[in-house]
């Protein structure tokens, strides 16, 4: 179980502002409920079009993403845009007294619209991603390059978040943004941006150990499981249970939310990809109904 602040706990059992403003000024949605979470902000601006009166939310999600949008309509009220904008992701995670690793992409969200929600009202345009997987984030940025098919997420973005957030590790990345939580396809060039972001010195890559015993092989699958995959899989309210191993071959059936889910195919290759970069790249993964 996550170990959630009593704030957090107290915005997600006591959310603030929940609802919509049916006159709102402006209106930022991200996210969809075929990844999980769903964020929808509204604001109400002052006869001077410029401070921040009122601040509603609509989320599909789990404690962290109600929690943060519940913190954010607080944070934001009163504020003028430009005020707003300077808000970032740690701000609101600092405001509930810290969100756990796995669950920053939550106040990541909120950050995220409200800048769409802003950067709409003053006509600056939100492009429309290419990819036909796109179920994801909607970042205002006119020049990104699609990276994570899956989440629809850019290069632009990516390397937004890994500067403001200082992330070195592909893992925490997925954590902040969910980008490589799916196929797993776009691992590599995360690490890639994080080297141009912070410099190759500054990147920590975790690597599959060179030699492993039987014993020690099937003891690292399930830490892997345990520590990589499971936690990304709760954040949408799914998760697996490991079935078998044998020798290579790792037997795994999906439960609650990827039990049936259309998905659950990329999530079976996201397994595969983990465990083949962080334990022997021979792994094959087979979905069972166990």
């Amino acid at each position: 179980m996550w170990d959630y602040t009593p704030i957090v706990k107290d915005h997600f059992l006591n959310p603030r502002n929940v609802g919509d403003i049916p006159d709102a000024d402006a209106v930022g949605e991200v996210g969809s409920l075929a990844c999980g979470d769903a964020l929808k902000l509204y604001l109400k601006l002052d006869d001077n079009k410029d401070k921040i009166l009122d601040a509603k939310f609509q989320t599909f999600g789990c404690a962290s993403a109600i929690a943060s949008s519940s913190a954010l309509t607080e944070m934001v009220k009163g504020k003028t845009m430009d005020e707003a904008l300077a808000i970032s992701n740690q701000d609101i995670a600092d405001f509930l007294g810290g969100l756990p690793e796995e669950k920053m992409h939550c106040s990541v969200m909120g950050q995220e619209a409200l800048e769409v929600a802003i950067f709409k009202y003053r006509g600056m345009d939100i492009p429309e991603h290419d990819s036909e997987h796109d179920h994801g984030h909607a970042y205002p940025d006119h020049e990104g390059t699609i990276v994570c098919k899956c989440f629809g997420i850019t290069d632009t973005f990516l390397k937004k978040v890994i500067e403001t957030n200082r992330l070195t590790t592909a893992e925490q990345v997925t954590h902040f943004t969910k980008a490589g939580g799916a196929c797993g396809g776009c691992i590599p060039k995360i690490q890639e941006l994080i080297a141009q972001v912070l410099g190759d010195a500054d990147v920590q890559p975790r690597t599959r150990p060179e030699k492993l015993s039987n014993m020690k092989k099937m003891q690292l699958i399930q830490e892997v499981l345990e520590r990589d995959v499971r936690p990304l899989l709760w954040a949408d309210g799914g998760d697996l249970e490991l079935i078998d191993i044998d020798g290579s071959r790792v037997q795994v059936a999906f439960r609650k939310a990827c039990a049936g889910c259309a998905s659950s195919g990329n999530t079976a290759r996201m397994v595969e990809v983990k465990l083949r970069d962080l334990v022997a790249e021979d792994i094959v993964v087979e979905e069972v109904s166990a």
